[in-house]
């Protein structure tokens, strides 16, 4: 299907030209029909698929309408809420991209700067207001911002905004929004507590899901290494010595972690920057921006930049350290193989995680290759406190396994054995 059967008008249409996309994704296809018919949307979608444009694109075709009909004062009539600074303002590129010719203001509201750009925006009068929930409290606080004009709420990665503790700022949001409105809510997990939110806010909502829940995308070749805690630096410098391996986003649990690696990196000759919660938001904003444009080859990043780092052509993710939440590793993943392109992730686990590896076999539901042959192996004795058991969680490990095809291969890595690890109480091997 093509982006003109679904109705668009031409500006938006001619900006998608621009852009280059000419086929929809199917959350796309999905969602764009039923939102143009004012209803509202119950969205599963993991990262990745085209959900920002799935509700960007008829946002901006409905209310392109509406100022034709209504011309007048720019009042806020739509609204949209998501967990970070840094996807709010990945989702404010994607207005301006889709919207250009449809002389529809947008602005992006969030916390770690100063207010007075956002506030001087929001005096213009814009159409369309992206925001964090903590500055957008405090804008309606100080009455720079006011909701009774809303046409179209969005509550984006819902399930992110209850990881982060954000719900009760979210239903403070959601109590001064007009009662009659067309919601739209996405998140990339359905757990009891986000349904439960979803039904007190949507109205006979059409649900649409594109990918099982909490499923990793296909496109992304996953590999696990076994690897002592000690060694995982170690391994880390290794696999970057391949050259083939253009830019790497590297997640680690911590905000100090992520600093050391960093600085262990840069000791050795690679270009690194670090993007975390301690970091001024100019900072994060420059370290996001030299990623992007090849400046720097490795960017570490805290579990806070999981989901609002959006980079074409991301070939490689590298977990140095599991998640606690085994959700989050689908959202670290889903960094790469965007928008249907293909990507690596690579996952490191030491003795200590192997309680956090169990849960992600079990969330993910399909086994993770093992990469047995690299210079930083595991002793047997923590081999054997690493192993998970079986229970539908096993990895498998086989000469196709290795993170990368043959012709991309760190230096020094050799393909994996064929054996396979049955994950059975005894713990026995055998051979394929």
């Amino acid at each position: 299907m093509s982006f003109e059967k679904l109705h668009l008008i031409e500006p938006i249409l001619n900006a998608l030209k621009t852009e280059g996309y000419t086929k929809p994704t199917p959350i796309q296809e999905q969602s764009i029909p039923v939102i143009l018919k004012h209803r509202d949307l119950l969205g599963c979608a993991q990262t990745g698929t085209g959900k920002t444009a799935a509700f960007a694109i008829p946002i901006l075709q409905l209310l392109t309408a509406e100022a034709a009909n209504s011309p007048g004062p720019k009042e806020i009539k739509s609204l949209i809420l998501t967990p970070t600074r840094e996807l709010a303002i990945q989702i404010a590129e994607s207005f301006t991209a889709y919207g250009r010719n449809t002389g529809l203001r947008h602005t992006v509201v969030f916390g770690g700067v100063s207010q007075h750009a956002q506030t001087e925006a929001l005096k213009r009068g814009v159409d369309i207001l992206i925001a964090t929930p903590g500055r957008l409290l405090d804008l309606m606080n100080q009455r720079f911002v006011h909701l009774q004009h809303i046409k179209i709420f969005v509550l984006d990665e819902a399930d992110r905004m209850l990881d982060m503790g954000f719900i009760n700022d979210v239903k403070r949001v959601i109590a001064k929004l007009p009662a009659k409105r067309q919601t739209l809510f996405f998140s990339a997990t359905m757990a009891p507590e986000i349904l439960k939110l979803a039904n007190t806010i949507l109205f006979e909502p059409v649900e649409v899901s594109v990918t099982p829940q909490a499923t990793t995308v296909d496109a992304i070749k996953q590999s696990l290494y076994y690897v002592s805690k000690g060694d995982k630096k170690n391994l880390l410098i290794h696999l970057l010595k391949d050259k083939s391996m253009d830019r790497a986003l590297v997640f680690t649990r911590t905000k100090h972690g992520a600093d050391k690696i960093v600085k262990e990196l840069v000791k050795v000759g690679f270009k690194a920057l670090a993007i975390h919660g301690n970091k001024s938001q100019n900072a994060r904003q420059n370290a996001l921006k030299d990623f992007k444009a090849g400046n720097t080859r490795v960017l570490v990043a805290t579990d806070i930049a999981a989901r609002g780092i959006d980079i074409d052509d991301l070939s490689h993710v590298i977990n140095f350290e599991l998640p606690n939440v085994p959700e989050t590793y689908v959202h670290r993943i889903g960094r790469t193989g965007r928008a249907g392109a293909s990507g690596i992730a690579i996952s490191f686990c030491d003795a200590e995680e192997k309680g956090e590896l169990k849960d992600i076999l079990k969330l993910i539901g399909k086994p993770i290759p093992l990469v047995t042959e690299h210079p930083y192996p595991m002793s047997a004795t923590e081999m054997a406190v690493s192993m998970p058991k079986k229970d539908n969680r096993s990895f498998s490990r086989n000469s196709n396994s290795s993170h990368k095809s043959s012709s991309h291969k760190p230096a020094g890595h050799k393909p994996a054995s064929s054996n396979s690890w049955s994950g059975d109480k005894k713990k026995t091997w055998s051979n394929k």
